[in-house]
């Protein structure tokens, strides 16, 4: 099992990054929480590894923290809470953010986040209180991170992202006209959309 990959950031298209470790790239699916602290391309970058193999596939998907990685496998654990679900809900808040709606019971505030209904926020709140204090009460942050990249079609990327974390096409292009200003990139928009989605 790929517990951790270290290596040179050779593409990255949301929700996906291509890591190249010694010639051999790996896709890794990661949170929108991992894009905004990304270094540039060709720059080395560490991520913690979760693998999930199933006959038909062979995923990884990559944490820049353990306590984000150790919340993602906790949230496996719920039933009708998949892989996709459980990045969506990695992209909208952090560990600890999450934590706190959790012990407050806040089922308003996990029904804003995309494919989180009203049924799956109260089973989280139930399942999942328990299941937190095992969880690092302090994430631990890994080397090789700089500043952001600032593609030329930042709201096209970002509406792209947005989508791919289960906003309609619409929804997202409402988002990112609500946000966008003159010189952001696709990270701070997608950043600022999901907070005004999901204001704490």
């Amino acid at each position: 099992m790929i517990g951790r990959l270290r290596g040179t950031l050779a593409d990255k298209q949301p929700p996906l990054l291509l890591i190249d470790v010694g010639g051999v790239g790996y896709l890794v699916e990661c949170p929108m929480s991992v894009f905004y602290d990304l270094p540039d391309l060709d720059q080395p970058v560490t991520l913690l590894i979760h693998q999930i193999v199933k006959e038909d596939s062979n995923n990884l998907y990559g944490f820049l923290s353990e306590n984000d990685r150790l919340l993602f496998r906790s949230l496996l654990k719920i039933s009708g809470v998949g892989a996709k679900l459980a990045l969506t809900l990695l992209s909208g808040m952090t560990a600890d953010e999450f934590a706190v709606l959790v012990h407050g019971g806040d089922v308003a505030a996990l029904t804003r986040l995309p494919g989180i209904g009203k049924k799956t926020a109260e089973r989280l709140i139930i399942e999942m209180k328990d299941r937190l204090d095992g969880l690092v009460t302090e994430a631990v942050r890994l080397p090789g991170r700089s500043g952001l990249s600032r593609p030329a079609s930042a709201d096209g990327e970002a509406r792209e992202a947005l989508v791919a974390l289960g906003y309609k096409p619409a929804e997202a292009s409402s988002m990112v006209r609500k946000v966008m200003q003159d010189g952001m990139s696709a990270e701070e928009i997608i950043r600022l959309s999901l907070q005004r989605t999901n204001p704490s």
